[in-house]
C-alpha cells in the first residue's frame, strides 16, 4: 500500500485515542497485555461520551455501556480475545463491570489508572457541573502576552487548594504522569533559564489535581475541581511552551503569579491557537513588508 506523508498540520485533521503513556512506561502495568491497553484507550474515550450523557451513578461516577460484541467489532477481536482483554483490565484493577440482570447490558466503570489513597467521595453536584468544562474564562481577565517575568511578585499559598488531597506516593504517581505528558526534561533543556518556572507550573498542576476541595478558584471565578482536573489531564508541552512564550514577552507586573498561571493554563487549551495564528500572521504581514521595501 501507497501511504502519503503528513505536512504542516495535516495530522490535526484525524481522530486519535489516546493511551496512557503511564500504561506503556510503569512496569505496574506490565502484567496486561497490548491489546489489553489498547482496550483501556477505547474505554477511556467512551468516558467523555457518557459525561456528556450523563450517565453517572447515584454517587456521581461515571460508567459505560460497552457490549461484548461492541468490542469485536471495533477491535476486529473474536469473543474470546475480548473477553480475556476485559478480564485482564478488571484482575488489574482499571476496570469495574457490574450486571444489571437478565436482558439489561452489563454497565463499565473504567478506573483512574493513576491510584488514588485519599480521593475525596464527589457527589452529584460535582459532576453535574461538569458543563462548565465547556467555557473558557474570558480571555480579557487572562493577558498571557502582558506580563513581565522580571517583576513576579510570588504571594503567599493560594487560599484554594486544601492540604487534605492526595497522600504522597499519590502525588508523586502523578508527578510522574506529568513528567511525562508536559515532557517536563526536554523543556527543561529548551529553556534553561527557566527551569524554577516549569518547576513552579508543575508544582501548581500538582496542587490543583491533588486539591481536596470542590472548587478552585480562578480569577476570581469558582470553578469545580473536576473540571479544571480534566483539562490540566489533557495539558502538554506545546501549552507549556505557550505560557512560557507568553510570559516572556510581557512587561506588565503582576501580583500573584500562582493565580496568574492558574488561570493561564487552564486558558491554554482554548486559546493557543488563536495565539499562534496571530504570530503567523504578524510574521506573514512583517515579511510583505519587507518585500515591498
Amino acid at each position: 500500500m501507497d501511504f502519503d506523508y503528513f505536512y504542516e498540520e495535516q495530522s490535526e485533521q484525524f481522530v486519535f485515542m489516546r493511551v496512557p503513556m503511564m500504561l506503556i512506561t510503569d512496569e505496574r502495568f506490565n502484567g496486561i497485555s497490548s491489546d489489553a491497553k489498547i482496550l483501556y484507550g477505547l474505554l477511556l474515550d467512551r468516558v467523555a461520551l457518557s459525561a456528556k450523557n450523563h450517565w453517572v451513578d447515584k454517587l456521581g461516577r461515571v460508567y459505560i455501556i460497552f457490549t461484548l460484541s461492541s468490542i469485536q467489532r471495533a477491535l476486529h477481536c473474536a469473543d474470546k480475545k475480548a473477553t480475556k482483554m476485559l478480564c485482564e483490565l478488571e484482575k488489574i484493577g482499571l476496570i469495574e463491570r457490574r450486571k444489571q440482570g437478565q436482558g439489561r447490558p452489563t454497565l463499565i466503570y473504567v478506573k483512574n489508572f493513576i491510584p488514588s489513597c485519599n480521593e475525596r467521595a464527589l457527589t452529584r453536584q460535582n459532576y453535574d457541573s461538569r458543563v462548565v468544562e465547556s467555557t473558557s474564562l474570558d480571555s480579557s481577565k487572562v493577558r498571557c502576552n502582558h506580563i513581565d517575568i522580571s517583576h513576579i511578585e510570588n504571594n503567599q499559598t493560594d487560599p484554594i487548594l486544601s492540604e487534605e488531597g492526595c497522600d504522597n506516593d499519590t502525588r508523586e504517581l502523578y508527578r510522574e504522569y506529568f513528567d511525562e505528558q508536559l515532557s517536563v526534561g526536554m523543556l527543561k533543556e529548551r529553556y534553561p533559564h527557566q527551569r524554577e518556572m516549569l518547576d513552579g507550573i508543575e508544582d501548581i498542576i500538582l496542587d490543583t489535581v491533588c486539591s481536596g476541595k470542590s472548587k478552585v478558584r480562578i480569577r476570581g471565578e469558582d470553578m469545580p475541581t473536576e473540571v479544571v482536573k480534566s483539562r490540566f489531564m489533557k495539558l502538554d508541552s506545546s501549552h507549556i511552551e505557550y505560557v512560557i512564550e507568553s510570559m516572556k514577552r510581557t512587561t506588565t507586573r503582576i501580583r500573584n503569579i500562582r493565580q496568574y498561571l492558574l488561570a493561564a493554563l487552564y486558558n491554554a487549551p482554548t486559546t493557543i491557537d488563536s495565539y499562534y495564528q496571530q504570530e503567523v500572521q504578524s510574521d506573514m504581514e512583517c515579511q510583505n513588508y519587507e518585500t515591498t521595501e
